[in-house]
């Protein structure tokens, strides 16, 4: 049984008559005792409590449904900065002009048998096999050779003696050493020069020089001047996070990840579809490996002559499927569907903001701003629960030991903070600031973004216990409309930072969370007696501060104390900074203004009974393509569903009359602004965490 009910912009459908229940104005106070402050949350997994997500909108009781089941119950599809849908539609490279082409020289009609049995004594069997293998690719005309790795070899003289003989015997083709299967190890990577008459020696482009620019400019060098310089592609993406997935793609290519560029990242335990560009790279290149790639696809290639950066997009267009749930009665679910649609929810930071270890993102960034850079750092590095046993035994090894050589061996790659800061402690003992800004500036900006909105969260339930959901108060922070814009730009422009250089905070390593209307440049006011007189604003359109710069305002009423409440408790001052540490330094930070209710937009959803808890509830973009090449007609489809409807599982059983056990599911489509999370509106619907052990606890 489906129920299909489709409200863009929240339009009711006529099949639903029962009447909505009022929204409750005051919410049942679940705030943590007053006395504990973040620090004391250390020790234990992240709760929603912990970081002040404690209220909701409506008083509808909940209901029990299962979030991310599988993780194609979780789609995500970008929104671009025009509002467009990003979906992935094609996987074929377009038709490239000749002059863009690889071009075959003199080396593809040359026999080099000589060479490969000076190169097999050189380098043994094993690694000659593969050079002959590369070679042939190339001389059979195959336009897109992939990079050969060779095998590893720790003896850096034997690995300079190799890099010289591909100099002297393969001209056509250049060397750089990339990083082994582990620590100790090093590959000589092989490929085909593109520039065959270009030098490129190691004086035509320092290190130094392509590590300042902000994307890998090593490019193709046979690009055509009529096309953007940039190739823009779709990414889909199944159960990885975005670097993940660009680290291998780079991989593949031979190139640096820090090519790409893209909008904002996606959660790893979905299926999504993002817009990426890469500097001077040929489609059909990138196209080629979709046969090789796994949960990956790229594809509806473009050329675009900028690079993305993160925030250019407006949001992110979510399919959401609920499966096991399990109410008091169906009229429940539809009530608490049209709340959501009609009231929203509460824009919290949802449970990703904070890190899923023991340990906190912002109870570090409550020590960065201290300047406690020794207590960060142990916080970084120290054991945390739940980790897998091979990373924590490696955490306890460096706390009883210090061995940092050896703890760098035994430590995983994608733990990339713990590994850079090791990484500057072995060169810099004792330099426990050094070591934390030799994290890439991202992801160690990250933590004191989450105390940013730590401090916001709480703010807003206060504000949400206090005054309720329905009306503005005297007092409040509102965007400005009408007069009060020009009013407020004048103050702004006349208020500057305390400091001059802090407008250099890099706004983009807030990845995607504050919007560039969220910032402290965007005109706000507190509400007066005769702004409520005139009804001029809205529930709509208050907003909380994200505490920053001088020039963030707070409330004109006590949800402004919770601030500084809070911050006191974690010695944290957020009128002046304790250090000289600009970066760290909460009156350098970029702050902004948050919008405190969101309702989700082109709001669609239905009831599905399913019977096969393997079966997909919601198609994918690559379904979509599939579905189309294989040309499946109406009554294939409708075959195919009369099928999955039909088959049972042993977990689901049989009811009494012999048939099968139906269970239901709720799909959810919606839109949401870049900063929002799709989880948070689900939280209001169920009145349960959204925290990833307590789902799991329902799927056992």
């Amino acid at each position: 049984m489906q129920m299909l009910h489709r409200q863009p912009g929240w339009r009711f459908s006529a099949y639903l008559v029962q009447p909505l229940p009022k929204p409750h104005n005051l919410l049942k106070p679940y705030l943590r005792k007053a006395t504990e402050s973040s620090q004391t949350l250390a020790m234990k997994s992240i709760e929603e409590a912990d970081v002040g997500i404690l209220c909701y909108i409506s008083q509808l009781p909940g209901f029990r449904g299962v979030l991310k089941q599988r993780y194609s119950d979780f789609i995500v599809n970008e929104v671009d900065s025009d509002g467009s849908v990003v979906h992935l539609t094609s996987l074929d490279a377009p038709p490239e002009d000749d002059e863009n082409k690889m071009e075959t020289t003199d080396h593809s009609f040359k026999s080099y048998t000589s060479e490969i049995e000076s190169f097999k004594s050189l380098a043994g069997q094993c690694n000659a096999e593969l050079l002959k293998a590369f070679l042939d690719q190339i001389i059979s005309g195959v336009e897109d050779v992939s990079p050969l790795v060779l095998c590893p070899d720790a003896d850096k003289s034997h690995r300079t003696e190799m890099h010289k003989f591909f100099k002297e015997k393969f001209k056509f083709l250049v060397t750089d050493t990339v990083d082994g299967p582990d620590a100790s190890t090093k590959c000589i990577r092989v490929r085909l020069n593109s520039g065959n008459n270009q030098k490129r020696g190691r004086n035509s482009r320092k290190r130094k020089d392509r590590s300042d620019k902000p994307f890998d400019s090593r490019g193709s060098d046979d690009w055509s001047e009529h096309v953007g310089k940039f190739l823009r592609f779709h990414l889909y993406k199944e159960n990885k996070d975005t670097q993940e997935a660009l680290q291998l793609i780079g991989k593949m290519l031979g190139i640096q990840q820090r090519s790409f560029g893209f909008a904002g990242t996606k959660d790893k335990r979905s299926v999504s579809t993002q817009r990426v560009t890469v500097f001077k790279q040929h489609a059909s290149r990138l196209a080629a490996l979709n046969e090789r790639l796994i949960g990956i696809k790229v594809g509806d290639f473009g050329h675009v002559n900028e690079e993305l950066l993160l925030g250019q997009l407006s949001g992110n267009r979510f399919t959401v499927t609920l499966r096991g749930v399990v109410a008091d009665s169906e009229d429940i679910i539809k009530a608490s569907v049209i709340s959501l649609g009609k009231n929203g929810f509460i824009n919290y930071f949802g449970l990703q903001r904070f890190g899923s270890g023991s340990v906190p993102t912002q109870i570090v960034g409550a020590a960065l701003l201290r300047g406690e850079w020794k207590e960060a750092v142990n916080m970084i590095l120290d054991a945390r629960e739940g980790e897998r046993d091979s990373i924590r035994q490696a955490r306890e090894y460096y706390r009883e030991s210090d061995d940092i050589e050896g703890t760098l061996r035994q430590l995983p790659r994608y733990l990339v903070a713990e590994r850079a800061i090791l990484q500057c402690l072995k060169k810099c003992p004792g330099n426990y600031l050094q070591a934390l800004k030799g994290i890439p500036r991202t992801l160690r900006m990250m933590y004191v973004h989450s105390y940013q909105s730590y401090l916001w969260n709480h703010a807003a339930s206060v504000r949400v216990q206090k005054y309720g959901t329905t009306q503005v108060v005297l007092g409040d922070l509102v965007y400005c409309k009408g007069k009060d814009i020009e009013r407020s730009s004048e103050a702004l422009s006349s208020s500057g930072y305390e400091d001059g250089s802090c407008n250099e905070i890099d706004h983009c390593s807030i990845q995607e969370e504050i919007l560039p209307e969220e910032r402290d440049s965007v005109s706000v006011k507190a509400v007066n007696a005769e702004d409520l007189a005139a009804g001029t604003y809205t529930i709509d359109d208050v907003v909380l501060p994200l505490p920053g710069s001088s020039r963030v305002i707070y409330p004109a009423n006590d949800v402004a104390e919770v601030y500084h409440n809070l911050a006191s408790k974690d010695n944290v001052n957020l009128i002046e900074s304790v250090h000289n540490v600009k970066e760290f330094s909460i009156t350098c930070m970029s702050g902004g203004y948050r919008r405190v209710f969101q309702k989700p937009l082109d709001f669609e959803w239905e009831m599905i009974r399913y019977t096969d808890g393997n079966i997909p509830l919601a198609e994918t973009d690559l379904d979509i393509i599939s579905k189309s090449k294989h040309e499946l007609t109406k009554e294939d489809i409708l075959t195919n569903q009369d099928k999955d409807e039909t088959l049972l599982t042993e977990r689901e059983g049989k009811n009494d009359e012999g048939g099968i056990k139906a269970q239901l599911a709720l799909k959810l489509s919606f839109t949401l602004p870049a900063s929002c999370y799709a989880t948070m509106a689900i939280r209001e619907l169920l009145k349960t965490s959204t925290s990833v052990a307590f789902h799991k606890t329902l799927n056992a």
